[in-house]
């Protein structure tokens, strides 16, 4: 009779710890995880996003561009993890020494630096690159760290938002999204994440967004300007040094003749959100931006 119960027991006991099991298919192949991760590091913006977004704190990333900290728009929900570096230059030492049980990074890392990291803790390499569909990094994402119910309901919150946008959208409206630098401005292109949520929210691009194999384009001077204009035109930087030169450049003539200027159809944005970051959190920030310009009470 106890020993039937014991085995009844230790099958009660593993039923859950098996069903728990799942194979996350990464850009190094398959890797089988079990449980909820304590210890989670994140090595890009788009993975600590979504690891905030569902409720859970890494105890290390990396710094967002143009900064040595995370972006502003997650400190509320950071935390305090330690910085491990930059997405191009994390720190190997300072990644081993916060003994993370999971490592969440891009496809950006080749094979050694896979395999470093490998031998400190499981590591989730995404597939794909930034032209990839942003929501499925919050799905790949939310399977590593067996959030996938939580990862679902974020984002048909965030696609109900982007219909009643849709139908707000005059259509044929054209979009510029422009990261202005202290060298000067760069447009981003259509097919990275804000331009993605841009088009399902009903926005045409422009013919230089669209036409950008990488993130964004070259830096543009002043006498090319016009390549930037749209209906509407947001805008951003990084630093205080770009916000300089973007100020600089509001005086001169190129500017002021594009005709969302004209129209008086310029938003500033945060650049460390439209222009940097990706994931649930990064989506309903943009989303905010546009519904206080095309949701008016």
């Amino acid at each position: 009779m106890l020993k039937t119960l014991s085995l009844l027991m230790l099958a009660f006991l593993a039923g859950p710890l098996h069903a728990a099991e799942r194979i996350v298919d990464t850009a190094y192949g398959p890797i089988k995880l079990q449980g909820t991760a304590q210890r989670v590091i994140t090595l890009d913006e788009d993975s600590f996003d979504t690891a905030l977004a569902l409720g859970i704190q890494p105890v290390g990333t990396v710094s967002t561009r143009g900064s040595d900290q995370v972006s502003s728009y997650l400190k509320d929900k950071a935390g305090n993890p330690a910085i491990v570096g930059t997405s191009r230059a994390p720190n190997i030492e300072a990644i081993f020494k916060l003994k993370p049980d999971l490592i969440l990074t891009s496809s950006t890392i080749n094979k050694e630096l896979y395999a470093a990291y490998s031998r400190i803790a499981p590591t989730v390499v995404a597939k794909g690159d930034s032209s990839a569909g942003w929501q499925d990094g919050t799905r790949f994402y939310a399977k590593a760290l067996d959030r996938e119910a939580q990862g679902k309901a974020v984002l048909q919150a965030i696609d109900t938002r982007i219909e009643a946008l849709k139908a707000n959208v005059p259509a044929g409206q054209s979009v510029s999204v422009v990261r202005w630098n202290p060298q000067g401005p760069m447009t981003m292109s259509s097919k990275i994440f804000a331009g993605q949520l841009l088009s399902a929210a009903g926005f045409k691009s422009t013919e230089l967004a669209s036409s950008l194999s990488k993130p964004h384009s070259d830096i543009l001077s002043l006498e090319n300007l016009s390549k930037i204009d749209a209906d509407w035109l947001f805008v951003a930087s990084l630093n205080s040094d770009g916000a300089k030169t973007l100020a600089t450049a509001r005086q001169q003539p190129a500017f002021e003749r594009l005709g969302a200027v004209r129209n008086k159809q310029v938003i500033d944005v945060d650049g460390q959100v439209w222009s940097s970051g990706s994931g649930p959190l990064a989506a309903n920030k943009v989303l905010d931006d546009l519904e206080k310009v095309f949701l008016k009470p």
